[in-house]
C-alpha cells in the first residue's frame, strides 16, 4: 500500500475543472487525472483516516468513498458528475444508527463531520426515549459548547415536538431532531495538500471526539 501524506494541488484543480466542465466527453478525456489525483489518493487516505480513528476511539473504522457520479433518475439538475469528494468512516460494527465520521471536499470548502445524518425508525424511537431525560439535557449542553468553538450543528428536523411528548417539554430542541450531525468549516481547500493530512484532520475531528460519544449511547 502506497504510504498517504496529503492530495496533490492537482486534485483541487481537477475539482474546479470539472465544475467547469460537468460532461461525460470532458471527464472521460480526464479520467486518467481523476484517477491518479483523486480515485488513488482517496483510497489510501481512507486506509490510513481509518487507522487513526481506530487509534483514537478504540473501534476499528470502515472508509467509504461516495461515487462521483450522481444519481440523476429523479433530478432536473442532470450534469453528471459530483464536483466533490466525500468519504465516510464508520466504527466496526455498524448499524443504521452508529455514529459515524465524514470528509467532505469540494471546490470552496472542507467540512469535517461526525453525527448519524437520520435515525431509522426503532433508532429514532430510542434516541427520543433517551432524550426526554437526563441525556436530553447533556445533548442540549453540549450542542451549545460545540457552537461555542465554532462548530455547525445541524438544527432540528422537525417545527413542533412529536406526537407522545410534551410539546413544552424542556427538551424540544433534541426531540425535534431525526438525527444529529455537527461540523467544522474549512474555506482553505489548501488544507488538502499540506503535508500531513491525516495528523491534522484527526485533531480536528477530536473536536467532535464528544458527539460520537454521546451518540454511540443514545440508541
Amino acid at each position: 500500500m502506497t504510504a498517504f501524506d496529503h492530495f496533490s494541488p492537482a486534485a483541487l484543480t481537477f475539482l474546479r475543472d470539472l465544475k467547469a466542465n460537468n460532461r461525460r466527453d470532458w471527464f472521460q478525456a480526464n479520467k486518467p487525472v481523476y484517477e491518479a489525483e483523486i480515485r488513488d489518493p482517496a483510497k489510501h487516505f481512507g486506509v490510513a483516516m481509518s487507522a487513526a480513528l481506530e487509534a483514537l476511539t478504540g473501534a476499528p473504522h470502515l472508509p467509504k468513498i461516495y461515487r462521483i457520479n450522481r444519481d440523476i433518475r429523479f433530478s432536473k439538475d442532470k450534469t453528471p458528475y459530483n464536483t466533490h469528494l466525500h468519504l465516510s468512516f464508520a466504527p466496526q460494527p455498524a448499524t443504521a444508527n452508529t455514529p459515524m465520521w465524514f470528509f467532505g471536499l469540494n471546490t470552496e470548502k472542507l467540512s469535517l463531520g461526525c453525527g448519524v445524518f437520520q435515525f431509522d425508525k426503532p433508532g429514532l424511537a430510542a434516541f427520543r426515549a433517551r432524550v426526554s431525560g437526563t441525556a436530553g439535557a447533556q445533548l442540549i449542553d453540549l450542542t451549545a459548547r460545540l457552537a461555542g468553538k465554532g462548530v455547525r450543528v445541524s438544527p432540528p428536523e422537525l417545527k413542533r415536538v412529536p406526537p407522545g411528548f410534551d410539546a413544552a417539554h424542556p427538551h424540544s430542541e433534541v426531540l425535534r431532531r431525526k438525527g444529529f450531525a455537527a461540523w467544522i468549516d474549512l474555506p482553505d481547500t489548501r488544507f488538502v495538500t499540506a503535508p500531513g493530512l491525516v495528523k491534522r484532520t484527526t485533531q480536528a475531528l477530536e473536536r467532535l471526539h464528544p458527539v460520537f460519544d454521546i451518540l454511540r449511547h443514545l440508541t
